[in-house]
């Protein structure tokens, strides 16, 4: 039987919350993958829903809001302000209110953006207009420099996908060395250690992925 609340004199279910889920789904998806929509049930102080998990948080974990807090504000935006993930990681996030029709606060609808890419890339931009008169680089010595090569077929990689380094998952980790694998990048010496280390994961793993690449290769040609 769903649980209910009196807020107002609205009846309100445990499952109303989930009605802004497709709100969540729409606004992770426009900023994917850079942005976490977290819905939380102030009548339980529970996450009730999250929507591209950066925060590696669970649903069902403790909201840490307290509805008496919520309720002595007068807005129902708060933000935007800073956040730290996790992993270090700068969050800009804003917060709306969710209320009954008798302004009863029932819930909150978070939106955190990492802004770490973009701090990146002002930061690069910055170091790229301090040089100047700058050549070329010359096309042998590209030709030369697998590194680069290879990271060159990662960024398309990651930009085909809209994916971020940094946010990669296990099943992500596998469909990139299985793309390496079919374009012959595994030819190169020393290119296990190298994708370990980029990708944050032991060679061991890096092997395994490969190995699966292969024999799904070989089964499709036996096929």
């Amino acid at each position: 039987m769903a649980k209910t609340s009196d807020a107002g004199n609205t009846k309100l279910t445990a499952q109303d919350i989930l009605q802004f889920v497709p709100i969540a789904e729409a606004v992770a998806t426009l900023l994917k993958p850079h942005a976490e929509v977290v819905i939380h049930d102030l009548r339980t102080q529970t996450i009730a829903y999250i929507a591209n998990n950066l925060s590696r948080r669970e649903v069902g974990g403790s909201s840490l809001a307290e509805l008496k807090d919520i309720g002595a504000l007068g807005t129902d935006v708060i933000g935007p302000y800073r956040k730290t993930n996790f992993d270090g990681r700068q969050l800009k996030s804003i917060t709306a209110v969710l209320r009954t029709m008798t302004s009863e606060p029932f819930g909150l609808l978070c939106i955190n953006f990492d802004i770490a890419p973009i701090e990146a890339a002002r930061d690069a931009l910055g170091l790229l207009a301090a040089f100047q008169d700058t050549g070329a680089q010359p096309a042998a010595l590209f030709r030369t420099d697998w590194q680069e090569t290879v990271n060159a077929a990662i960024s398309d990689f990651l930009g085909e996908r809209g994916l971020a380094a940094s946010a990669l998952a296990k099943d992500d980790h596998a469909a990139l060395i299985e793309v390496l694998e079919q374009d012959g990048y595994f030819a190169i010496r020393n290119l296990v250690p190298y994708l370990a280390k980029l990708l944050g994961i032991s060679r061991a793993t890096v092997y395994k992925h490969l190995r699966d690449a292969r024999e799904k290769k070989t089964s499709e040609v036996q096929a």
